[in-house]
């Protein structure tokens, strides 16, 4: 850390309730001791008055050894005693000296010795379960962090933090007991759909004023706390509850192709980050109206579908199980399983252009396999009954039609001149009336 740093940080932190008394529990309250030890010869007794005074930091006794069993009270006073003296100091010593610096250093140093003696590490778990939230202990001790619960910020070097596997909330380590909403992935495992409304308001008022989370007392003028509504909810937050983060909401995409992220409260946000690549989204439903309007929407429609008529070649191909093909679309998984089921990220990247490129190169690669470099897949191509005449065909082919009795594939314009019924159900017809003739005869 660099003296700049240090100095701008002890003027941040002079009025911290860390240094009002013993019920604080530090900046934040938190519980995490320094990872390293402090090293003994910083902290050798000074003398000063003023500049030219002597002054007493209490450090001449080890201070700053690990405690072993229990610690006095008297140990954390004469710590805290210090550090007033040492602040005192650093504000009157002349700015960017090397006893300045010294200074501050040393004022960190013993910032860290008082949160460790007042919350040994050992008494924080590395897991704790609490309302379906799976809370880790976290580790990073320089990434600047905000507390889910009570808005404020997490310093990682003094302080106990936690985040939830799940759903990522993260919170102060004292701030856990005063959770109160459960885990966002439950809900996404036994829920997993969308409000498909567009902002649903039922009103502040039969929301009794308070928040619909917390129920903190809120109102629209700010008194005693601002209301602030959630585009996905439509219901009222509080400046606790609802940060004005922002995010993509699911209804407005689907009725009106809207992308423009809008405010929304903290669970939502994180709900929705959850379920953003789930494919829970039937378009032809919902909104049929949305293929006539959107031409990327039946461009993607027509590659799945295709993808779909592609895949009982890959299954029964030893070639294509071996490279693995199907592999190249197993971050949307969903689009070998059916072909009108959505995500929200599908969407967005429709609506972004990345979909249709990524899915027209994974569609032109498996055509590839099936009519050019695989004699096996070859095989399994058409000849048109109606003309006789052409290449081999593929159900997938832009040219084709295929009947839907026998998923014979003809050419399109034969299919639809020809006035006779499909030759290969003519054929199949036959055979079974035949075969009745030879049960009867029998």
């Amino acid at each position: 850390m660099e003296y700049d740093e240090r100095l701008a940080l002890f003027r941040q932190t002079r009025l911290n309730p860390f240094d009002r008394g013993e019920e604080e529990d530090g900046p934040q309250g938190g519980k995490t001791p320094p990872q390293h030890e402090a090293r003994p010869e910083l902290f050798s007794g000074t003398r000063t008055h003023s500049s030219d005074r002597t002054m007493d930091l209490g450090l001449a006794e080890d201070h700053f050894s690990r405690p072993v069993g229990s610690f006095v009270a008297s140990d954390i006073e004469q710590l805290k005693l210090a550090i007033e003296e040492c602040k005192k100091l650093i504000l009157e010593l002349p700015e960017h000296s090397e006893r300045q610096k010294d200074t501050v250093v040393k004022l960190i140093h013993l910032r860290l010795k008082l949160q460790e003696l007042k919350d040994p590490e050992e008494d924080e778990p590395n897991l704790r379960i609490l309302l379906e939230h799976r809370f880790s202990k976290e580790k990073s001790k320089s990434v600047k962090q905000t507390c889910d619960k009570c808005s404020t910020i997490i310093w990682g070097l003094i302080q106990t933090w936690y985040t939830c596997t799940g759903c990522y909330y993260r919170c102060h380590s004292k701030c856990m007991n005063l959770i109160t909403k459960p885990c966002v992935r439950s809900k996404v495992s036994h829920q997993s759909e969308y409000e498909l409304s567009i902002c649903p308001e039922i009103g502040l008022d039969r929301q009794d004023y308070r928040c619909a989370e917390c129920r903190t007392p809120i109102s629209l003028r700010g008194v005693p706390s601002e209301a602030r509504q959630c585009d996905y909810t439509g219901q009222y937050y509080c400046s606790t509850c609802h940060w004005n983060d922002t995010a993509i909401v699911p209804a407005r995409v689907i009725h009106n192709w809207e992308f423009e992220p809008r405010k929304v409260c903290r669970s939502s946000m994180r709900y929705l980050a959850l379920m953003l690549s789930r494919p829970v989204l039937r378009l032809k439903e919902i909104n049929p109206l949305l293929f006539n309007f959107v031409e990327e929407l039946v461009e993607i429609r027509k590659l799945r579908q295709d993808i779909l008529l592609m895949k009982p070649y890959f299954i029964t191909c030893k070639e294509a199980m071996e490279a693995r093909l199907l592999l190249q679309l197993q971050d949307r998984q969903h689009f070998v399983e059916n072909d009108d089921m959505y995500s929200l990220q599908d969407l967005i990247d429709i609506s972004s252009g990345r979909l249709s490129c990524s899915l027209t190169e994974i569609h032109t690669t498996f055509a590839k396999h099936i009519k050019l470099d695989c004699e096996r897949c070859q095989a399994k191509g058409f000849v048109c009954e109606l003309c006789k005449e052409g290449d081999i065909l593929f159900p997938f082919d832009s040219h084709t039609s295929v009947c839907h009795d026998c998923s014979a594939v003809f050419h399109r314009d034969c299919y639809y001149d020809n006035s006779t019924t499909c030759p290969r159900c003519a054929r199949m017809t036959e055979r079974k009336q035949d075969d009745v003739s030879d049960v009867k005869e029998a």
